[in-house]
């Protein structure tokens, strides 16, 4: 298996805690999507895969509308995407994903978490060059062929297509299949798969690190200790980092 099959077991075993997290981060996606293309999902592709995003961490609908609603509402502030780039110790790179409606808020958070866990903050470009940045497509596989598929979507520059397993609110396992493609290819896989009634579960972009740097358990500490922190804060979306993280069979 690639590069991308290996980052998303590793990325599994560091789920969102807490739920409400999950909501937070769609609920701004939202605000973003509608800001952007308008309220209206069937002429608004970025705000069609959010909706399909917060179905798939079983967001309440009435959660759904009431966020839609919200930002349609012209005193309804926008939130700005900002990338953060920096180092850890020990020479592990970090890229923080962010949303945030106060950037010099958000710019002071950052920073003061890098500066109390001994790492960095760096300038614009100087990290992100190590990470591969992608799109990826959650979908239904049943009755799917997916080497015929792969053959279908390779003009896209699709790199990788696998199957998926998840597990229910129950334990059952799930099977689905993913696609990673390059981040601009978001657009025109999207296209294809409505098209051809492929129904699409979740979808998203991700960071791959190109290269990943295998840590003592004690230096994983330190590491993690900085994860956490920029984790928890309200404006950060995705962390992404170049540490090998230990992968468990599920």
């Amino acid at each position: 298996m690639g590069r991308a099959f290996e980052f998303r077991k590793a990325r599994k075993m560091k789920r969102w805690a807490a739920m409400s997290k999950a909501f937070t981060r769609i609920g701004k996606d939202i605000v973003m999507a509608v800001k952007e293309g308008g309220p209206d999902p069937d002429s608004n592709s970025r705000l069609r895969a959010v909706i399909q995003n917060a179905k798939s961490v079983n967001m309440p609908k009435d959660n759904i509308e009431r966020a839609i609603k919200r930002a349609s509402d012209k005193s309804q502030g926008d939130y700005k995407e900002v990338l953060f780039e920096g180092y850890a110790q020990h020479g592990i790179a970090i890229l923080v994903e962010t949303a945030t409606d106060n950037n010099t808020r958000t710019v002071a958070n950052i920073r003061s978490y890098f500066n109390k866990c001994d790492g960095s903050l760096g300038t614009s470009g100087s990290v992100a060059f190590m990470f591969d940045h992608t799109c990826n497509f959650k979908i239904n596989g049943d009755g799917l062929d997916l080497e015929e598929l792969e053959l279908e979507l390779i003009d896209f520059g699709v790199e990788e297509i696998f199957e998926d397993t998840d597990q229910d609110e129950e334990g059952k396992e799930i099977t689905s299949v993913m696609i990673y493609a390059p981040f601009e290819s978001f657009g025109n896989i999207q296209s294809y798969l409505e098209e051809n009634n492929i129904e699409i579960l979740s979808s998203g972009f991700e960071r791959i690190p190109q290269v990943t740097k295998k840590l003592s358990p004690e230096q994983m500490e330190d590491v993690e200790k900085l994860l956490e922190k920029i984790e928890e804060d309200d404006d950060v979306q995705n962390v992404y980092h170049t540490m090998e993280e230990a992968m468990e069979d599920k």
